[in-house]
């Protein structure tokens, strides 16, 4: 077993994450010259009635395999690769990336003042088996004025993030309680993480 995983995420915190607990990794990203094109926001597109648990992992699945033929198409030496989503959940209602500012502030006025979830699946292709987790994480916003919302979401956090929020940046202020891995909520649990990569035979310790 080498002794580095590639990572298939964009995300800066799971590459912190990883370094956090040890793991060497390189990132295998798409849109490097050569490559075919990979709608990423098509991996993302929510199918009817999809509850949020089985889109989660169904998406974390499809870019794994994105990612698998990527490496293979790049000739890459042989190293298992990782695989990660995030998204949030208020009861069965999926809530994704916003699309701007507006939708950014009407999640955040859905989850000011209630408990939501939060829910991160990890994905791991290693000596040509696949092996999978998922974290869910209970969070409580409290409750938010219009102008607290408007100002966060000015400081354009929000954008590009689940559920329009980071609870590694300002929106932490208004987290009243939470119930899980807080690496989940992050981006990726780094206990489920760990336990996948011992299983693959992965040395990071």
């Amino acid at each position: 077993m080498p002794g580095f995983i590639y990572l298939a995420s964009q995300s800066p915190r799971r590459s912190q994450l990883l370094t956090q607990i040890g793991v060497r990794h390189e990132l295998l990203l798409p849109n490097a010259a050569g490559d075919m094109p990979e709608d990423a926001e098509g991996l993302e597109a929510m199918l009817p009635g999809e509850h949020p648990t089985a889109y989660v992992q169904r998406v974390t699945a499809c870019k794994l395999d994105a990612a698998v033929v990527r490496h293979a198409r790049r000739g890459l030496a042989a190293a298992p690769i990782l695989c990660s989503d995030t998204t949030v959940a208020l009861g069965d209602t999926i809530l994704g990336k916003p699309e701007d500012a507006r939708d950014a502030a009407r999640m955040l006025a859905l989850l000011a003042g209630r408990e939501h979830s939060v829910l991160t699946a990890v994905a791991l292709w290693a000596g040509g088996h696949r092996h999978a987790a998922l974290s869910v994480s209970q969070v409580r916003f409290a409750p938010m004025t219009d102008g607290q919302i408007e100002a966060y979401v000015a400081s354009g956090e929000p954008l590009g993030k689940a559920g329009a929020y980071g609870i590694q940046g300002r929106a932490a202020a208004w987290v009243q309680h939470m119930g899980g891995s807080y690496s989940g909520v992050m981006g990726l649990p780094l206990y489920e993480t760990a336990a996948l990569l011992r299983a693959a035979g992965v040395a990071f310790e």
